[in-house]
């Protein structure tokens, strides 16, 4: 009886991680296309020219999308689970969790009606989604709050797991980040500006990035089966991101009417940030050491390794651009949008993917097509590179114009061919989508010769 409450709850837990992954999939595909789209429109400026394909509704579209219907569903499917079999318990109120991947997706759905009717909540980057959606996604990550929660309450050891430590802290902080963001009464003016600065910055960093750091502390003792290198490591770099991180959205803002004392702590605490940049790195990359023959046997293990790479870049190269000299030549350039992507591509996606290629298969007991699987890595991995490399370069030609006092058409001409190659890349890690989405078919879907194979007697 006891085994068969136990098949019930693995199968139960198999079903709600598929449902999430699947869900995530779905969006990833939309809300890239379009970004492939947008990529498109720099180079051929009068490709698709429909109000509905206008750059103005599209670009919310495709960020929007990627934050929440794509990393945010994926990293809280990947959480319930975490929690579930690192607490040695069942899923709590597995029907909330239900609920709460059912109000994501209506959000995410509603969310992008609405911006391509030209429906929005103004120049406010990431959340352009009207205030009724952000509150509808607002209750959904709620929900996987308390199913997170819930979970590690009635684990099997007092000790919390480090992953656990990292879910659990994006889930506390998330909710206050869009509580915040969604009371109007001190958006106006200044007071807009420095919201929006606590918000974007911090959907990043206390969100996606605890939740993906969870993720990987989880992942990787499973994979290369060892302990995670240093405990102490893990809290100390969870804590020293809780102290910094809050506080250094204002680096966007500088030499803006925010301030000046709150733009310099802004910069002093992204220099803080390299302590938990370096801790966090060296916790993974040493939890690893002696196993690099298993990562490249692994499916999954790549994935880790090109996502930890770019949180050490992508963090590193975001402390030394929230300097005042980097900020007078990057700011509003090229260059941002391919910082970007190094962290929520490069970093949180490809944690995602191999958190996914790492636990999905344990979960169903599919295995996904390990050629398709190099393929899409490679696609992936050689097209973000690409991507933060043309734009960087692009974007800091562009600085430079802007600081020599040159027309601004000369930006321009100096960043166009740049673009081209931008939107090469973008095809590429758009393919590296369809190869993924096919394998996740393969990891969820019950293929026909397998189960008809599994029924004959033997």
């Amino acid at each position: 009886m006891i085994a068969d409450a136990h098949e019930s709850e693995s199968r139960a837990q198999a079903a709600l991680l598929s449902a999430y992954i699947a869900s995530a999939t779905f969006w990833l595909i939309v809300t890239t296309a379009v970004g492939v789209l947008l990529s498109f429109k720099f180079p051929f400026p009068d490709l698709a020219t429909s109000p509905y394909l206008s750059f103005g509704r599209l670009r919310p579209i495709h960020t929007n999308g990627t934050f929440y219907g794509f990393a945010s569903v994926a990293l809280c499917g990947l959480s319930i689970y975490i929690a579930a079999r690192s607490s040695g318990t069942g899923i709590f109120a597995k029907p909330v969790a239900w609920l709460s991947l059912a109000l994501m997706n209506v959000a995410a759905i509603a969310g992008t009606v609405t911006l391509d009717l030209g429906m929005n909540d103004g120049s406010q980057e990431y959340r352009e989604w009207l205030w009724w959606v952000r509150l509808i996604f607002l209750i959904g990550v709620g929900c996987s709050a308390v199913v997170t929660a819930g979970t590690v309450a009635r684990r099997a050891e007092r000790p919390i797991y480090i992953a656990n430590w990292y879910t659990l802290g994006g889930f506390t902080f998330v909710t206050v980040l869009w509580i915040v963001a969604l009371i109007p009464s001190y958006q106006v003016g200044v007071g807009q500006v420095s919201l929006q600065a606590f918000y974007m910055h911090n959907a990043v960093g206390m969100w996606f990035t605890f939740v993906a750091l969870g993720a990987a502390y989880y992942s990787l003792p499973k994979l290369l089966n060892r302990p995670i290198y240093s405990y102490s490591l893990g809290v100390l770099a969870f804590w020293t991101n809780a102290v910094f991180y809050p506080v250094i959205g204002a680096h966007h803002y500088e030499f803006s009417p925010l301030p000046w004392w709150l733009q310099t702590l802004a910069i002093v605490f992204s220099v803080g940030m390299l302590i938990p940049v370096f801790a966090g790195t060296a916790n993974l990359l040493l939890t690893t050491r002696g196993g690099w023959d298993i990562v490249r046997r692994s499916y999954a293990l790549p994935f880790f390794a090109a996502g930890i790479a770019y949180y050490f870049l992508g963090s590193s190269q975001g402390t030394f651009e929230a300097l005042r000299t980097a900020q007078a030549y990057w700011h509003f350039t090229s260059f941002t949008v391919g910082h970007s992507h190094a962290t929520m591509y490069g970093f949180i996606t490809f944690i995602i993917w191999g958190a996914v290629y790492a636990l999905l298969p344990l979960a169903t007991g599919r295995q996904p097509s390990l050629l398709l699987t190099g393929v899409h890595f490679w696609f992936a991995l050689v097209g973000v590179t690409l991507y933060v490399l043309v734009l960087s370069i692009g974007g800091t030609l562009q600085g430079i114009e802007w600081a020599s006092g040159n027309p601004f058409i000369n930006s321009v001409e100096a960043a166009a061919p740049f673009w081209l190659a931008r939107a090469v890349a973008g095809t590429m890690m758009f393919i590296a989508h369809l190869v993924f989405a096919y394998n996740v078919y393969v990891m969820t879907v019950p293929q026909r010769r397998a189960a008809a194979a599994k029924a004959q007697p033997a």
